[in-house]
């Protein structure tokens, strides 16, 4: 991957679902050089209503084990509300079973954890 591109996303709002603080502070720290505003919800339900209550949101960082409404029952309800809304699921399974049910629920690509720095941001370049 190239970690050499600079992105200047200063423009673009990314809503990050993850429960876990970790994971979020590790997504938080390598899109900063990106100056992507981030918004975080800790649950699907969170991340379903910060969607309605925020319509400029450009794209979507989707962890599928969530508490309370998992990934993909939040994606499917995501999608229901603006199906061109671009989410990618973060998980840790690999391939098999997990990606059709991620693809399923609607989810417009995904990458597994631990997550590549420069594989995260092309995914998100595809889409914004």
């Amino acid at each position: 991957m190239d970690f050499s591109t600079n992105y200047n996303w200063e423009d673009k709002l990314l809503l990050i679902a993850e429960d876990e603080d970790f994971n979020y502070i590790f997504l938080e720290e390598i899109l900063a050089e990106t100056k992507v505003r981030l918004i975080r919800a800790r649950d699907g339900q969170e991340a379903i209503r910060l969607f309605e209550s925020n319509p400029d949101i450009d794209l979507i960082l989707m962890d599928m084990q969530m508490p309370i409404i998992n990934g993909y029952d939040a994606t499917k309800r995501i999608k229901k509300i603006k199906k061109e809304i671009p989410i990618i699921a973060q998980t840790a399974f690999h391939y098999g079973e997990a990606y059709d049910e991620i693809m399923a629920a609607g989810c417009d690509d995904f990458i597994t954890k631990p997550i590549d720095i420069g594989g995260l941001k092309n995914i998100i370049a595809k889409f914004i």
